[in-house]
């Protein structure tokens, strides 16, 4: 990753940071190399990660990080307290975003939260002029589908999760949104 990809992911995480509570168990869909979880050190009790572009599992004192796509790869038997997919929704291809949806609800303990956070679609166009000028990496670019945040709402239906927060960053080009499990 170049330094403006770290800055990125660093902005991204800060701004899911205060929707976790102290002590929760983590699990990261999109976790790349668990910087998040160095970054929560003092704030989490342990993390999961799971990252296809993982090559191996690896093992830390604070987290876990899995090859794999979720949710085959995730650890059985656990809840997780919280689930984050930071610039993560975008990837997924439409017709698997409801079933993501499903899946976080099975995975969470109730109360459980889920936080996400996916760039405004004039972002593909910085990206891009970014990467041409290889100022960024910007990994997996070709895997973003057009994704319009205000759909995010729609997946995390309404009947499973209660919306707590909906938050614009970066002069609007990224975008938070938390749910909470509600049954």
């Amino acid at each position: 990753m170049k330094a403006l990809d770290r800055y990125l992911q660093k902005v991204r995480i800060n701004k899911a940071r205060p929707f976790i509570r102290k002590g929760d168990t983590v699990l990261d869909i999109g976790s790349v190399d668990g910087v998040m979880f160095d970054a929560w050190a003092d704030h989490i009790s342990h993390g999961f990660g799971i990252d296809p572009t993982l090559t191996q599992q690896i093992e830390k004192p604070l987290y876990t990080l899995i090859p794999g796509y979720f949710p085959q790869v995730s650890p059985p038997g656990v809840l997780f307290d919280a689930i984050t997919m930071l610039a993560v929704l975008e990837h997924i291809p439409t017709q698997q975003q409801q079933e993501l949806a499903r899946h976080c609800h099975a995975h969470l303990k109730p109360g459980g939260r889920v936080i996400i956070t996916v760039p405004s679609p004039q972002v593909d166009t910085i990206l891009d002029v970014l990467s041409a000028l290889k100022l960024i990496d910007g990994m997996s670019l070709e895997e973003h589908y057009g994704f319009d945040p205000s759909q995010t709402e729609r997946i995390f239906d309404a009947t499973q999760f209660k919306l707590l927060a909906k938050k614009k960053f970066q002069l609007g080009l990224n975008n938070l949104f938390v749910f909470e499990k509600i049954n």
